[in-house]
Protein backbone atom coordinates (compact mmCIF):
# COMPACT_ATOMS: atom_id res chain seq x y z
CA UNK A 1 0.00 0.00 0.00
CA UNK A 2 1.30 3.39 -1.01
CA UNK A 3 1.81 5.41 2.21
CA UNK A 4 1.11 9.42 3.11
CA UNK A 5 1.97 12.53 2.01
CA UNK A 6 1.46 14.06 5.30
CA UNK A 7 0.17 13.39 8.77
CA UNK A 8 -2.18 15.30 10.43
CA UNK A 9 -2.94 14.87 14.52
CA UNK A 10 -6.04 17.00 16.05
CA UNK A 11 -9.49 16.37 14.32
CA UNK A 12 -11.02 19.98 15.48
CA UNK A 13 -12.36 22.61 13.07
CA UNK A 14 -9.14 23.81 11.48
CA UNK A 15 -7.33 20.62 11.39
CA UNK A 16 -10.44 18.84 9.46
CA UNK A 17 -10.34 21.10 6.91
CA UNK A 18 -6.77 21.48 6.29
CA UNK A 19 -7.13 17.51 5.73
CA UNK A 20 -9.66 17.99 3.62
CA UNK A 21 -7.68 21.36 1.65
CA UNK A 22 -4.92 18.80 1.08
CA UNK A 23 -6.45 16.23 -0.33
CA UNK A 24 -8.51 18.02 -2.57
CA UNK A 25 -4.67 19.38 -3.71
CA UNK A 26 -4.17 15.58 -4.88
CA UNK A 27 -1.77 14.57 -1.69
CA UNK A 28 -3.09 11.92 0.75
CA UNK A 29 -3.78 12.39 3.84
CA UNK A 30 -3.08 10.46 7.68
CA UNK A 31 -5.03 11.35 9.98
CA UNK A 32 -4.71 10.94 14.21
CA UNK A 33 -6.76 12.28 16.79
CA UNK A 34 -6.37 11.68 20.52
CA UNK A 35 -10.41 10.73 20.78
CA UNK A 36 -10.30 8.16 18.28
CA UNK A 37 -13.85 8.09 18.10
CA UNK A 38 -13.26 11.51 15.99
CA UNK A 39 -11.14 9.78 13.40
CA UNK A 40 -13.57 7.03 12.61
CA UNK A 41 -16.46 9.68 12.34
CA UNK A 42 -14.47 11.86 10.07
CA UNK A 43 -13.32 9.09 7.76
CA UNK A 44 -16.73 7.88 7.40
CA UNK A 45 -18.21 11.79 7.13
CA UNK A 46 -16.70 14.03 5.36
CA UNK A 47 -13.59 12.11 4.60
CA UNK A 48 -15.22 9.47 3.11
CA UNK A 49 -14.30 8.02 -0.46
CA UNK A 50 -11.01 10.60 -0.53
CA UNK A 51 -7.58 9.67 -0.12
CA UNK A 52 -7.11 10.12 3.62
CA UNK A 53 -6.00 7.49 6.15
CA UNK A 54 -7.15 7.09 8.84
CA UNK A 55 -5.32 5.79 12.36
CA UNK A 56 -5.51 5.28 15.80
CA UNK A 57 -2.12 5.49 17.35
CA UNK A 58 0.72 7.55 17.02
CA UNK A 59 3.06 4.53 16.56
CA UNK A 60 0.62 3.79 13.35
CA UNK A 61 0.51 7.09 12.09
CA UNK A 62 3.71 7.35 11.67
CA UNK A 63 3.53 3.80 10.41
CA UNK A 64 1.81 4.99 7.25
CA UNK A 65 3.60 8.53 6.20
CA UNK A 66 6.25 8.69 3.43
CA UNK A 67 10.17 9.35 4.86
CA UNK A 68 10.89 11.67 5.78
CA UNK A 69 8.17 11.83 7.49
CA UNK A 70 5.93 15.11 7.85
CA UNK A 71 3.41 15.46 10.89
CA UNK A 72 1.41 18.79 11.64
CA UNK A 73 -0.04 19.37 14.84
CA UNK A 74 -2.95 21.17 14.97
CA UNK A 75 -3.98 20.98 18.97
CA UNK A 76 -4.11 23.84 21.49
CA UNK A 77 -1.00 26.03 22.21
CA UNK A 78 0.71 25.46 25.29
CA UNK A 79 1.73 21.88 27.06
CA UNK A 80 0.27 19.95 24.64
CA UNK A 81 1.99 20.98 21.51
CA UNK A 82 4.75 19.65 23.48
CA UNK A 83 3.06 16.45 24.86
CA UNK A 84 2.22 15.36 21.06
CA UNK A 85 5.47 16.17 20.37
CA UNK A 86 7.25 13.63 23.04
CA UNK A 87 5.21 11.41 21.95
CA UNK A 88 6.09 11.04 18.24
CA UNK A 89 9.66 10.96 19.13
CA UNK A 90 9.90 7.41 19.63
CA UNK A 91 8.61 6.85 15.97
CA UNK A 92 10.64 9.47 14.26
CA UNK A 93 13.60 9.04 12.43
CA UNK A 94 16.43 11.93 11.44
CA UNK A 95 15.47 14.21 9.07
CA UNK A 96 11.53 13.74 9.79
CA UNK A 97 9.73 16.88 9.83
CA UNK A 98 7.25 18.15 12.80
CA UNK A 99 4.84 21.08 11.99
CA UNK A 100 3.28 23.09 14.70
CA UNK A 101 0.26 24.51 13.34
CA UNK A 102 -1.43 25.98 16.27
CA UNK A 103 -1.50 29.40 17.64
CA UNK A 104 1.79 28.96 19.85
CA UNK A 105 3.61 31.47 21.44
CA UNK A 106 6.63 32.11 19.43
CA UNK A 107 9.42 31.76 22.20
CA UNK A 108 7.99 28.53 22.14
CA UNK A 109 8.51 27.89 18.78
CA UNK A 110 12.09 29.16 18.91
CA UNK A 111 13.00 26.78 21.82
CA UNK A 112 11.21 23.80 19.97
CA UNK A 113 13.21 24.27 16.99
CA UNK A 114 16.05 24.21 19.06
CA UNK A 115 15.34 20.87 20.91
CA UNK A 116 14.71 19.36 17.92
CA UNK A 117 17.71 19.89 16.09
CA UNK A 118 19.54 18.79 18.40
CA UNK A 119 17.38 15.25 18.24
CA UNK A 120 18.38 15.45 14.46
CA UNK A 121 14.43 16.35 13.75
CA UNK A 122 13.51 19.24 11.74
CA UNK A 123 10.62 21.74 13.24
CA UNK A 124 8.26 24.55 11.86
CA UNK A 125 6.40 26.64 13.70
CA UNK A 126 3.54 28.12 11.52
CA UNK A 127 1.13 30.54 11.28
CA UNK A 128 -2.48 29.44 9.44
CA UNK A 129 -4.91 32.37 9.26
CA UNK A 130 -8.43 32.17 7.48
CA UNK A 131 -10.60 30.42 9.99
CA UNK A 132 -12.74 27.32 9.16
CA UNK A 133 -13.23 28.18 5.56
CA UNK A 134 -9.57 29.98 5.07
CA UNK A 135 -8.49 25.94 6.13
CA UNK A 136 -10.53 24.29 3.93
CA UNK A 137 -10.45 26.33 0.47
CA UNK A 138 -7.17 28.47 1.21
CA UNK A 139 -5.69 30.30 4.23
CA UNK A 140 -2.65 32.87 4.58
CA UNK A 141 0.19 30.14 6.24
CA UNK A 142 3.23 31.66 7.71
CA UNK A 143 5.88 29.04 8.28
CA UNK A 144 9.20 29.41 10.09
CA UNK A 145 11.22 27.33 12.01
CA UNK A 146 14.38 25.24 10.76
CA UNK A 147 15.05 26.42 6.97
CA UNK A 148 16.09 22.74 6.34
CA UNK A 149 12.58 21.68 6.33
CA UNK A 150 11.16 24.47 3.97
CA UNK A 151 11.78 22.26 0.83
CA UNK A 152 9.78 19.31 2.01
CA UNK A 153 6.50 21.02 2.92
CA UNK A 154 6.63 23.92 0.33
CA UNK A 155 4.81 22.44 -2.50
CA UNK A 156 2.03 21.30 0.01
CA UNK A 157 1.64 24.64 1.72
CA UNK A 158 1.88 26.71 -1.11
CA UNK A 159 -0.98 24.47 -3.15
CA UNK A 160 -3.16 24.71 -0.38
CA UNK A 161 -2.84 28.52 0.40
CA UNK A 162 -4.89 31.41 -0.64
CA UNK A 163 -3.77 32.85 -3.95
CA UNK A 164 -3.77 36.66 -5.21
CA UNK A 165 -5.70 37.43 -8.06
CA UNK A 166 -2.53 37.36 -10.15
CA UNK A 167 -1.68 33.48 -8.58
CA UNK A 168 0.78 34.30 -6.07
CA UNK A 169 0.73 32.14 -2.79
CA UNK A 170 -0.29 33.50 -0.10
CA UNK A 171 2.72 31.39 1.88
CA UNK A 172 6.55 31.79 2.16
CA UNK A 173 9.29 31.11 4.23
CA UNK A 174 9.36 33.64 7.14
CA UNK A 175 12.48 32.53 8.73
CA UNK A 176 14.36 31.07 11.17
CA UNK A 177 13.04 29.93 14.80
CA UNK A 178 9.67 31.57 16.04
CA UNK A 179 9.78 33.65 12.96
CA UNK A 180 6.66 32.31 11.67
CA UNK A 181 4.45 32.18 14.69
CA UNK A 182 5.89 35.82 15.45
CA UNK A 183 4.42 37.27 12.64
CA UNK A 184 1.00 34.88 13.26
CA UNK A 185 1.02 36.65 16.40
CA UNK A 186 1.63 40.46 14.86
CA UNK A 187 -1.32 39.33 12.39
CA UNK A 188 -3.53 38.55 15.09
CA UNK A 189 -2.42 41.61 17.15
CA UNK A 190 -3.61 43.70 13.81
CA UNK A 191 -6.51 42.08 13.74
CA UNK A 192 -7.45 43.10 17.08
CA UNK A 193 -7.20 46.65 16.10
CA UNK A 194 -8.90 46.59 12.70
CA UNK A 195 -11.61 44.62 14.43
CA UNK A 196 -12.04 47.17 17.48
CA UNK A 197 -11.68 50.15 15.22
CA UNK A 198 -14.58 48.97 13.43
CA UNK A 199 -16.45 48.39 16.52
CA UNK A 200 -15.88 52.17 17.82
CA UNK A 201 -17.41 53.24 14.42
CA UNK A 202 -20.48 50.80 14.70
CA UNK A 203 -21.11 52.36 17.88
CA UNK A 204 -21.01 55.91 16.31
CA UNK A 205 -23.08 55.30 13.84
CA UNK A 206 -25.29 53.32 16.05
CA UNK A 207 -25.68 55.50 19.23
CA UNK A 208 -24.34 58.90 17.96
CA UNK A 209 -25.96 59.32 14.95
CA UNK A 210 -29.03 57.12 15.21
CA UNK A 211 -28.18 54.89 12.38
CA UNK A 212 -30.28 51.40 12.16
CA UNK A 213 -28.87 47.96 11.12
CA UNK A 214 -29.86 48.58 7.66
CA UNK A 215 -28.68 51.90 7.35
CA UNK A 216 -24.86 50.67 8.45
CA UNK A 217 -25.12 48.09 6.64
CA UNK A 218 -25.82 49.98 3.55
CA UNK A 219 -22.85 52.30 4.37
CA UNK A 220 -20.13 49.06 5.32
CA UNK A 221 -22.12 47.77 1.59
CA UNK A 222 -20.53 50.99 0.10
CA UNK A 223 -17.69 51.39 2.12
CA UNK A 224 -16.19 47.62 1.05
CA UNK A 225 -16.05 48.91 -2.54
CA UNK A 226 -13.27 51.35 -1.68
CA UNK A 227 -10.17 52.15 0.04
CA UNK A 228 -11.99 50.07 3.28
CA UNK A 229 -11.98 46.47 1.03
CA UNK A 230 -11.33 44.21 3.25
CA UNK A 231 -12.40 40.71 4.65
CA UNK A 232 -13.49 42.04 8.13
CA UNK A 233 -15.60 45.49 6.89
CA UNK A 234 -17.19 42.46 4.66
CA UNK A 235 -18.14 40.43 7.20
CA UNK A 236 -19.78 43.72 9.20
CA UNK A 237 -21.70 44.21 6.42
CA UNK A 238 -22.71 40.92 6.37
CA UNK A 239 -23.30 40.63 10.35
CA UNK A 240 -25.44 43.81 10.30
CA UNK A 241 -27.73 42.82 7.41
CA UNK A 242 -28.74 39.23 9.60
CA UNK A 243 -31.53 38.46 10.68
CA UNK A 244 -33.34 35.66 13.11
CA UNK A 245 -35.86 33.33 11.48
CA UNK A 246 -38.38 35.82 13.66
CA UNK A 247 -36.74 38.92 11.83
CA UNK A 248 -34.52 40.40 14.09
CA UNK A 249 -31.50 41.39 13.76
CA UNK A 250 -29.19 38.99 15.50
CA UNK A 251 -26.93 41.25 16.17
CA UNK A 252 -28.69 43.27 18.88
CA UNK A 253 -29.40 40.27 21.06
CA UNK A 254 -25.66 39.19 21.06
CA UNK A 255 -24.18 39.91 24.86
CA UNK A 256 -21.53 43.18 25.18
CA UNK A 257 -18.81 41.14 26.34
CA UNK A 258 -15.80 39.89 24.06
CA UNK A 259 -13.55 37.13 24.35
CA UNK A 260 -10.01 36.61 24.20
CA UNK A 261 -7.62 33.72 23.62
CA UNK A 262 -4.42 35.44 24.36
CA UNK A 263 -2.55 36.47 21.06
CA UNK A 264 -3.41 39.81 20.87
CA UNK A 265 -2.27 39.83 25.02
CA UNK A 266 1.02 38.81 23.12
CA UNK A 267 1.62 41.50 21.07
CA UNK A 268 1.07 44.21 23.32
CA UNK A 269 3.58 42.28 25.87
CA UNK A 270 6.16 41.86 22.75
CA UNK A 271 6.03 45.05 22.31
CA UNK A 272 6.48 46.25 25.75
CA UNK A 273 9.92 43.79 25.74
CA UNK A 274 11.06 45.61 22.35
CA UNK A 275 10.47 49.54 23.74
CA UNK A 276 7.66 50.11 20.35
CA UNK A 277 4.42 51.88 21.19
CA UNK A 278 1.96 49.62 19.23
CA UNK A 279 -0.62 52.00 21.32
CA UNK A 280 -3.87 50.81 19.07
CA UNK A 281 -3.46 47.47 18.94
CA UNK A 282 -2.50 47.77 23.09
CA UNK A 283 -5.91 49.75 23.30
CA UNK A 284 -7.72 46.88 21.32
CA UNK A 285 -7.30 44.68 24.22
CA UNK A 286 -7.88 46.68 26.69
CA UNK A 287 -10.95 47.40 25.49
CA UNK A 288 -11.89 43.98 25.04
CA UNK A 289 -11.09 43.49 28.98
CA UNK A 290 -13.11 46.52 29.73
CA UNK A 291 -16.29 44.99 28.04
CA UNK A 292 -15.36 41.84 29.82
CA UNK A 293 -16.60 43.85 33.01
CA UNK A 294 -20.35 43.74 31.95
CA UNK A 295 -21.70 43.12 35.43
CA UNK A 296 -20.05 46.62 37.22
CA UNK A 297 -20.47 48.49 33.76
CA UNK A 298 -24.03 48.23 34.37
CA UNK A 299 -24.00 49.30 37.52
CA UNK A 300 -21.81 51.88 36.91
CA UNK A 301 -24.41 53.21 34.08
CA UNK A 302 -26.36 54.07 37.03
CA UNK A 303 -24.48 56.15 38.90
CA UNK A 304 -21.71 57.86 36.38
CA UNK A 305 -22.87 60.90 33.76
CA UNK A 306 -21.76 61.60 30.50
CA UNK A 307 -22.50 64.62 28.48
CA UNK A 308 -25.80 65.38 28.02
CA UNK A 309 -26.08 66.56 24.42
CA UNK A 310 -27.15 64.58 20.62
CA UNK A 311 -25.04 64.92 17.77
CA UNK A 312 -26.76 68.21 15.40
CA UNK A 313 -24.26 67.98 12.69
CA UNK A 314 -24.76 66.61 9.18
CA UNK A 315 -25.63 63.02 9.46
CA UNK A 316 -24.07 62.10 5.74
CA UNK A 317 -20.98 64.18 6.13
CA UNK A 318 -19.87 62.48 9.56
CA UNK A 319 -20.81 58.69 7.98
CA UNK A 320 -18.25 59.76 5.00
CA UNK A 321 -15.73 61.10 7.80
CA UNK A 322 -16.36 57.64 9.87
CA UNK A 323 -14.64 56.17 6.92
CA UNK A 324 -11.48 57.95 6.39
CA UNK A 325 -11.15 58.07 10.13
CA UNK A 326 -11.27 54.29 10.49
CA UNK A 327 -8.91 53.85 6.82
CA UNK A 328 -6.39 56.30 9.07
CA UNK A 329 -6.86 54.27 12.11
CA UNK A 330 -5.64 50.85 10.17
CA UNK A 331 -2.76 52.46 8.51
CA UNK A 332 -1.71 53.52 12.11
CA UNK A 333 -2.06 49.84 13.36
CA UNK A 334 -0.83 48.68 10.42
CA UNK A 335 2.45 50.92 10.92
CA UNK A 336 2.55 50.06 14.93
CA UNK A 337 2.60 46.09 13.82
CA UNK A 338 5.33 46.85 11.16
CA UNK A 339 7.19 48.59 13.61
CA UNK A 340 7.05 45.74 16.25
CA UNK A 341 7.68 43.35 13.59
CA UNK A 342 11.22 45.38 11.92
CA UNK A 343 12.28 45.90 15.88
CA UNK A 344 11.93 41.78 16.65
CA UNK A 345 13.28 40.94 13.46
CA UNK A 346 16.78 42.53 14.28
CA UNK A 347 16.96 42.05 18.01
CA UNK A 348 16.46 38.12 16.64
CA UNK A 349 18.53 38.59 13.17
CA UNK A 350 15.50 37.36 11.34
CA UNK A 351 15.77 38.89 8.05
CA UNK A 352 12.34 39.41 7.80
CA UNK A 353 11.31 40.23 4.33
CA UNK A 354 7.98 42.99 5.28
CA UNK A 355 6.97 43.09 1.53
CA UNK A 356 6.74 39.22 1.19
CA UNK A 357 4.90 39.50 4.89
CA UNK A 358 2.07 41.30 3.07
CA UNK A 359 1.89 39.16 0.41
CA UNK A 360 1.27 36.26 2.65
CA UNK A 361 -1.45 38.74 4.16
CA UNK A 362 -2.89 39.29 0.99
CA UNK A 363 -5.21 36.36 0.77
CA UNK A 364 -7.12 33.83 3.01
CA UNK A 365 -5.82 35.58 6.09
CA UNK A 366 -8.64 37.63 8.42
CA UNK A 367 -7.13 41.09 7.96
CA UNK A 368 -6.97 40.52 4.14
CA UNK A 369 -7.63 43.95 2.54
CA UNK A 370 -7.00 45.96 -0.48
CA UNK A 371 -4.23 47.68 0.66
CA UNK A 372 -1.72 45.22 2.06
CA UNK A 373 -0.85 45.16 -2.39
CA UNK A 374 -0.15 49.05 -1.13
CA UNK A 375 2.16 47.53 1.71
CA UNK A 376 4.19 44.99 -0.75
CA UNK A 377 4.58 48.18 -3.07
CA UNK A 378 5.91 50.54 -0.42
CA UNK A 379 8.61 47.59 0.87
CA UNK A 380 9.51 46.56 -2.33
CA UNK A 381 10.09 50.15 -3.47
CA UNK A 382 12.00 50.85 -0.02
CA UNK A 383 13.24 47.57 1.84
CA UNK A 384 14.64 49.67 4.30
CA UNK A 385 11.39 52.12 4.97
CA UNK A 386 11.36 53.00 8.75
CA UNK A 387 7.69 53.26 8.97
CA UNK A 388 4.66 52.73 6.85
CA UNK A 389 4.02 56.81 6.91
CA UNK A 390 6.90 57.58 5.48
CA UNK A 391 6.16 55.86 1.90
CA UNK A 392 4.43 58.61 -0.45
CA UNK A 393 1.19 56.59 -0.74
CA UNK A 394 0.07 56.21 2.97
CA UNK A 395 1.78 59.78 3.65
CA UNK A 396 -0.74 61.43 1.15
CA UNK A 397 -3.79 58.67 2.06
CA UNK A 398 -3.64 60.22 5.56
CA UNK A 399 -2.88 63.44 4.84
CA UNK A 400 -6.33 62.93 2.89
CA UNK A 401 -8.01 61.81 5.56
CA UNK A 402 -6.71 63.49 9.06
CA UNK A 403 -9.42 66.53 8.88
CA UNK A 404 -12.22 63.89 8.92
CA UNK A 405 -10.45 61.58 10.86
CA UNK A 406 -10.15 65.05 13.83
CA UNK A 407 -13.65 65.23 13.81
CA UNK A 408 -14.68 62.27 14.40
CA UNK A 409 -12.64 61.48 17.27
CA UNK A 410 -13.43 64.87 18.46
CA UNK A 411 -17.69 64.34 17.57
CA UNK A 412 -17.36 60.91 19.90
CA UNK A 413 -15.63 62.55 22.81
CA UNK A 414 -18.56 65.85 22.64
CA UNK A 415 -21.12 62.99 22.35
CA UNK A 416 -19.09 60.67 25.17
CA UNK A 417 -18.70 57.64 23.08
CA UNK A 418 -15.22 56.02 23.73
CA UNK A 419 -12.55 55.55 20.83
CA UNK A 420 -10.04 54.23 22.41
CA UNK A 421 -8.26 52.75 19.24
CA UNK A 422 -9.11 55.26 17.06
CA UNK A 423 -8.13 57.93 19.37
CA UNK A 424 -4.91 56.33 20.39
CA UNK A 425 -4.07 56.04 16.07
CA UNK A 426 -4.30 59.74 16.34
CA UNK A 427 -2.53 60.49 19.50
CA UNK A 428 0.48 58.11 17.75
CA UNK A 429 0.19 59.86 14.65
CA UNK A 430 0.45 63.17 16.46
CA UNK A 431 3.35 61.81 18.25
CA UNK A 432 4.83 60.47 15.74
CA UNK A 433 4.76 63.63 13.49
CA UNK A 434 6.41 65.66 16.46
CA UNK A 435 9.68 66.91 16.30
CA UNK A 436 10.08 67.78 19.57
CA UNK A 437 7.81 65.94 22.72
CA UNK A 438 7.61 66.58 26.25
CA UNK A 439 9.82 63.79 27.03
CA UNK A 440 12.24 66.75 27.98
CA UNK A 441 10.47 67.43 31.01
CA UNK A 442 10.22 63.12 31.58
CA UNK A 443 13.76 63.28 32.18
CA UNK A 444 13.78 66.28 34.05
CA UNK A 445 11.55 64.49 36.35
CA UNK A 446 13.37 61.56 36.40
CA UNK A 447 17.26 63.15 36.79
CA UNK A 448 15.25 65.35 39.65
CA UNK A 449 14.02 62.46 41.77
CA UNK A 450 16.51 59.34 40.88
CA UNK A 451 19.35 61.06 39.50
CA UNK A 452 18.58 58.81 36.39
CA UNK A 453 20.64 61.73 34.01
CA UNK A 454 19.56 63.09 30.56
CA UNK A 455 21.07 64.39 27.19
CA UNK A 456 21.53 67.75 26.26
CA UNK A 457 20.31 69.52 23.13
CA UNK A 458 23.62 71.50 22.89
CA UNK A 459 25.86 68.49 23.02
CA UNK A 460 26.38 65.49 20.96
CA UNK A 461 24.31 62.25 21.69
CA UNK A 462 25.78 60.00 24.29
CA UNK A 463 26.82 62.27 26.58
CA UNK A 464 24.54 62.44 29.87
CA UNK A 465 24.22 64.99 32.80
CA UNK A 466 22.84 65.20 36.39
CA UNK A 467 21.64 68.57 37.64
CA UNK A 468 21.63 69.01 41.69
CA UNK A 469 18.24 70.27 41.70
CA UNK A 470 17.55 70.95 45.34
CA UNK A 471 21.10 71.67 46.22
CA UNK A 472 21.23 68.75 48.73
CA UNK A 473 21.89 65.94 46.05
CA UNK A 474 25.37 66.01 45.35
CA UNK A 475 26.67 65.02 42.16
CA UNK A 476 26.41 61.75 42.25
CA UNK A 477 24.61 60.20 39.31
CA UNK A 478 22.49 56.60 38.63
CA UNK A 479 24.05 54.74 36.12
CA UNK A 480 22.06 55.35 32.38
CA UNK A 481 19.88 52.18 30.95
CA UNK A 482 16.71 51.55 29.17
CA UNK A 483 14.77 48.44 29.30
Amino acid sequence: MSKADIGLIGLAVMGENLVLNMESHGFTVAVFNRTTEKVDDFINGRGAGKSIVGTHSIQELCASLESPRRVMIMVKAGAVVDHVIESLLPFLEEGDIVIDGGNSHFPDSIRRTRELEEKGLLFIGTGVSGGEEGALLGPSIMPGGNPAAWPHVKSIFQAISAKTDEGEPCCDWVGRGGAGHFVKMVHNGIEYGDMQMICETYQMMKEGLGMSNDEMHDAFTRWNEGVLDSYLVEITRDILGYRDDDGEATLDYILDTAGQKGTGKWTGIAALNAGQPLTAIGEAVFARCLSALKDERVEAAKVLAGPDTTFDGDRAAMINDLEQALYASKIMSYAQGYQLMRAVSEEEDWGLDFGAVALMWRGGCIIRSRFLGNIRDAFEKNPELTNLLMDEFFEAAVRKAQAAWRRVVSAATQLGIPMPAIGSALAYYDGYRSGRLPANLLQAQRDYFGAHTYERTDKPRGEFFHTNWTGRGGTTASSTYNV
